[in-house]
């Protein structure tokens, strides 16, 4: 499997642990930043993982910041993208199964690296068989309604029209 990950500079060495975790593995690995403990906005990176999953160049994401919650928000923001905060094993398991969310997210000051590696671990050995389709359809939904919603809108206060 392909997958991007990335952290912002608060979390730069979970994020390394990661990685070089994960090369021992059959997945690909794509490094979204930061790479360097330099400051970096944590939804910057969050947006880059969260369009390459959009565009497919990665099938799965795993983002770090100082709580996960930052960048969980922000990858939230991407239409069509499922982010989940997971710190145990069961919350990872569940983001998949039940949600089908394409990035897992986690805090370097929640989570130490050898917890981390068990929470990316089931993250990436389970897959959703749909148990929870009819909950997450209708979270796709919204979202669809909003998104089109906010173009009409947006195209009503410009110059051009809508069909």
């Amino acid at each position: 499997m392909k997958l991007a990950i990335g952290s912002d500079h608060n979390a730069f060495d979970l994020k390394e642990t990661i990685k070089e975790f994960l090369s021992d593995t059959e997945h690909e690995v794509v490094d979204y930043g930061c790479h360097s403990k330099d400051a970096v906005d944590y939804p910057d990176v969050a947006f880059e993982i969260a369009q390459a999953i959009s565009e497919g160049k990665a099938e799965r994401g795993i983002i770090f910041c100082g709580t996960g919650i930052g960048v969980c928000i922000a990858a939230n923001k991407y239409p069509g993208i499922r982010a989940a905060l997971a710190h145990d094993v069961y919350s990872a398991e569940r983001a998949q199964l039940s949600n089908n969310a394409q990035i897992i997210t986690m805090g370097s000051q929640i989570i130490g690296p050898e917890a981390a590696k068990k929470v990316v671990e089931a993250y990436l050995n389970v897959e959703w068989a749909e148990g929870s389709k009819r909950k997450v359809d209708k979270i796709i939904e919204k979202e669809e309604q909003f998104v089109s919603q906010n173009y009409k809108e947006a195209v009503a206060g410009s110059n051009c029209s809508v069909n």
